[in-house]
């Protein structure tokens, strides 16, 4: 029962991770501030593509606009701003300052995003009444104003800016013409509880030759200066270098909002490559982040573990491997995972926001003098969740030590996301934050856009697609055939070349079965995706190149799948120098899992298919 809920938790928990990446997908935004004069350029011409095009050629996905009319007599009837929001297919809010020439005459924001409300303030103008248009989106709010050309005017518009802002629950952003250079006194007292974001030595007015900046973008901080207290990072900002279709130019902020500690992982850490008095911890992040894994015997005293590349630690990065070594055999270890996001890597600077970390998790290397284990393999599931659900409803009594995904598990991955959807459920149910995997390559993840892309999310034993390793005194080697038609089949398109990774496996082979870990093994494993004997396919080169080597190896059984059919073949039955099982496929009626069981000088294997019939039960 413990068992069978800690799968549950775990589950829930990938599925919390996969789709937190949505939530910080669209954390990055460009906002503009662009006063338009009313579409009226420094040429005189009323162009309100011209102005559309400016916006267009930035993409921002927010622009506040000041000087705009609707259906003025000056403008020809034209609501310009709904006419500016068809052009650049953007959401508009209008917000009228004055009545003026059959109209009205004020302030407005496109955004990209869909708008959840919007209010205006009035604001003292003694040649013109001024307001504060403020619209509320999902993240943030914006203000869009153009104060007035007086001095006394400005200076009274801060407190009822500064209050209205107060009440605010969500970021505040202050934009628009505020007719004030940097060194005014109403920019300095506005610079009490806002930042600014636009740099103010780029000028904004006159758009022909610019000599003073009083268009900006500014942050409500109340007064708690500091990049660290920011919920966001600037990216960049610039004024356009756009000198006719305004008398200003626009100023454009580009701002990453920092994540909540909660939607920074992506995925649960998960064990790879249990080798060499080593084990590596593998996650994946939402955003870029700096990684570290924590350490130890007890969760009191924890080494702090980074990966180093030439002096450098890797981070400003979504996929994390860090490998522990010189680990003890036999002790258990704690661990977690730590990722720290990194909003801004320059060469001479850097900005970070908060640091999410694990639970604790555990593992045990097996000792050389081990002798019991259990192992669960998966064959050919094909991305198929419900299949893999029903494999596991049939083990979920048996402890196992690790897992085997034999292959076309994560099949024809079309890009990461895809493949780190399956990948990251595939590990969570079987708990890989405490229980190695390995994941070995079969013919259809050598197929589509991000097959290469695979090994990013692996940490393959020797950094090879085939290998061996101990688990305790059992000896298992991996092989992979690559495909399973040949290098000239026409929907490989000249790409593929497997002949020296079968030629490189022929003289690992030759090794292998030489050296002195495998002579001295108890047992022998033999394991991979397609079936060396008794292969339906008439392609296979891989038992012509292997089998005079194989023929004596003294493997207790060879382990794969590829057919999606049943078969089980004694020892000399196909030309087979070992017992060969080989089961599996993505149809529930045809899925299989195995079982391999290792209790002092016994080995067993146990076949069983979704109904929890077993199929085999064999001692080796």
């Amino acid at each position: 029962m413990k068992k069978r809920l800690f799968l549950l938790f775990i589950c829930s928990l990938a599925v919390h991770y996969v789709w937190a990446g949505d939530r910080v997908r669209s954390n990055t935004i460009s906002m503009m501030s662009y006063n338009i004069r009313n579409g009226k350029g420094l040429d005189n011409v009323t162009d309100y593509q011209r102005v559309a095009d400016v916006i267009l050629s930035e993409a921002p996905d927010i622009v506040t606009i000041q000087e705009i009319d609707s259906v003025t007599g000056r403008s020809m009837g034209v609501d310009v701003m709904k006419e500016l929001a068809d052009r650049t297919w953007m959401h508009h809010v209008y917000g009228a300052s004055i009545v003026y020439d059959g109209g009205k005459y004020g302030l407005g924001i496109l955004s990209k995003e869909r708008p959840l409300t919007h209010t205006s303030f009035v604001l003292p103008g003694r040649e013109e009444q001024r307001q504060l248009l403020v619209v509320e989106y999902e993240k943030f709010i914006v203000g869009c104003t153009h104060l007035s050309l007086v001095e006394e005017d400005r200076e009274l518009s801060i407190d009822i800016i500064r209050n209205e802002a107060a009440k605010l629950n969500k970021p505040f952003f202050l934009t628009g013409d505020f007719n004030a250079k940097p060194e005014s006194d109403f920019i300095k007292e506005l610079q009490k509880d806002f930042s600014l974001l636009n740099n103010v030595k780029n000028f904004t007015f006159p758009a022909d030759e610019p000599k003073e900046c009083i268009d900006y973008i500014a942050y409500y901080d109340k007064g708690e200066k500091g990049y660290e207290k920011r919920p966001f990072t600037v990216l960049s900002n610039k004024a356009l270098e756009e000198k006719v279709a305004s008398d200003h130019r626009p100023v454009i902020v580009r701002i990453r909002f920092k994540v909540n500690p909660a939607d920074i992982f992506r995925t649960l850490p998960y064990l790879q490559n249990p080798t060499d008095n080593g084990i590596t911890v593998m996650w994946q992040t939402n955003v870029p982040v700096y990684g570290w894994v924590e350490y130890g015997t007890d969760t009191a005293n924890m080494k702090k573990v980074h990966t180093l590349c030439d002096g450098q630690a890797i981070c400003n990065n979504k996929n994390h491997k860090i490998r522990l070594e010189e680990l003890v055999p036999g002790q258990k270890y704690y661990y977690r995972v730590c990722s720290r996001e990194m909003t801004l890597y320059q060469a001479y600077y850097k900005e970070f926001g908060a640091t999410a970390i694990s639970p604790f998790y555990s593992f045990t290397l097996p000792s050389q003098k081990q002798s019991d284990f259990t192992m669960l393999i998966f064959n050919d599931l094909h991305k198929r969740q419900d299949t893999y659900d029903a494999l596991l409803e049939q083990v979920k009594h048996i402890p196992y030590d690790f897992v085997v995904f034999n292959g076309d598990c994560i099949d024809d991955p079309a890009d990461e996301d895809q493949a780190l959807e399956h990948l990251s459920l595939y590990c969570a149910k079987v708990g890989a934050s405490q229980k190695p995997v390995f994941f070995l390559r079969g013919n259809h993840e050598i197929r589509n856009a991000y097959s290469i892309g695979l090994r990013d999310l692996f940490d393959y034993v020797g950094d090879r697609t085939y290998g061996a390793f101990n688990w305790g005194d059992t000896r298992f080697v991996m092989y992979d055939c690559g495909e399973d038609k040949p290098d000239t089949t026409y929907v490989y398109y000249g790409l593929n070349d497997f002949t020296q990774l079968r030629l490189d496996q022929r003289e690992f082979l030759k090794k292998e079965i030489a050296g002195k870990e495998f002579k001295k093994a108890s047992k022998r494993i033999l394991i991979g995706h397609i079936p060396i004997y008794g292969n339906s396919d008439e392609y296979s080169p891989s038992t012509a190149l292997w089998a005079d080597i194989l023929a004596k190896a003294p493997f207790n059984i060879s382990i794969s799948g590829h057919l999606h059919r049943y078969f089980y073949h004694p020892a000399g039955t196909i030309g087979n120098p070992f017992p060969e099982a080989i089961g599996g496929a993505p149809q529930p009626e045809n899925a299989l899992v195995m079982v391999l069981r290792k209790k002092g000088p016994v080995l067993t294997i146990t076949i069983i298919n979704t109904k929890g019939e077993t199929i085999l039960e064999k001692e080796l």
